[in-house]
């Protein structure tokens, strides 16, 4: 037996389920359309039920990045257990941080100044993240994440706030039309000049729940390009970056491979060169997403935004700049 899911969501199935994906829903990741079609079942039951084959696509199995097309028959097993609340708990607190963080939206998109140490979303542990907090701030709203953020990372994260802008956002990434720009401090002099490392990264392991990634022949192709900003004596450099691909933890494996590892990196980076950079005020990962622009396809319309460094990267740079003041004057 199958039918079609338009809007309201199944909350439970007691028995093995097909279901044919709508021309509404084509193109969306497998797993966000599950958590649709299943809303209250949590993310990591979702992601189980995907690896163990129990959710299949065309009688196949397959993963939870999949995107479905219109007219997929989506196998769904029996969901026995009780389901969670229709949205997670998100404290008030965090969803009001959230709203405060938005600094841009028009009738397609959000733009969210993401603070370091926030998730783009639930799972692996976490009840909630930027996306449920929005969800939970704008329950009549569809509202889908168009991109990621590492957890650690500060500045621009885009969220479309329906299926075509959703459709396009992801096109524009697919196909590299989108420019986005951050700024990172590494270790060292950096004296590669603009480089660009195409070294490609293979996901090998899970630590802690995260994922480990590191570079590896056979790896996803990809490729992140660096351009020194300013320098801090020996110590360390402030470079530009631009990615052409948007691996898991790109920019900080490559930087790492270089040799010149991301200030407060506690994943790939130099232990004492954190150490270092916290006598500096570093309480953190020092990457932030400071850009974003690209074209909307068939309009003609252009989309640039920016996000300054956080004050806590600000300070740090400007203690570094008095330390190589300091030195200078001494000479």
């Amino acid at each position: 037996m199958s039918y079609e899911v338009n809007v309201d969501p199944i909350v439970e199935f007691a028995k093995v389920t097909h279901v044919v994906v709508t021309a509404h829903d084509d193109g969306q990741r497998l797993d966000n359309w599950l958590l649709r079609v299943l809303k209250g079942v949590p993310r990591p039951r979702i992601y189980r039920l995907v690896r163990k084959g129990e959710v299949r696509v065309n009688k196949h199995r397959v993963k939870p990045d999949y995107r479905v097309v219109a007219g997929d028959d989506v196998r769904i097993p029996p969901i026995r257990e009780a389901t969670e609340p229709l949205s997670p708990r998100v404290p008030t607190p965090a969803v009001d941080a959230i709203e405060s963080s938005v600094i841009y939206t028009d009738k397609d998109v959000l733009v969210i100044a993401k603070p370091s140490g926030l998730a783009v979303h639930g799972g692996s542990g976490l009840t909630f993240g930027v996306i449920e907090a929005l969800r939970a701030s704008r329950p009549t709203e569809t509202l889908e994440l168009a991109h990621r953020l590492d957890r650690d990372t500060s500045g621009l994260l885009l969220v479309a706030r329906n299926r075509p802008a959703l459709r396009a956002l992801h096109e524009l990434l697919r196909e590299g039309r989108v420019d986005k720009s951050y700024l990172t401090l590494v270790k060292g002099s950096w004296d590669l000049g603009k480089k660009t490392i195409d070294a490609p990264l293979a996901t090998r392991a899970r630590v802690g729940g995260e994922r480990r990634v590191r570079v590896e022949e056979g790896g996803k192709d990809s490729d992140t390009t660096f351009t020194p900003a300013d320098f801090f004596g020996a110590r360390a450099s402030l470079l530009e970056v631009k990615i052409g691909t948007g691996r898991t933890h790109q920019i900080r494996v490559h930087a790492a491979h270089t040799g010149h590892p991301v200030a407060g990196d506690d994943k790939y980076g130099d232990r004492e060169f954190n150490s270092e950079m916290e006598t500096f005020g570093l309480k953190r990962l020092f990457l932030h997403a400071q850009s974003l622009s690209f074209d909307w396809p068939g309009s003609g319309r252009s989309f640039n935004v920016n996000q300054p460094l956080p004050q806590e990267l600000a300070d740090v740079l400007d203690n570094l700049s008095a330390a190589r003041k300091k030195r200078r004057t001494r000479r």
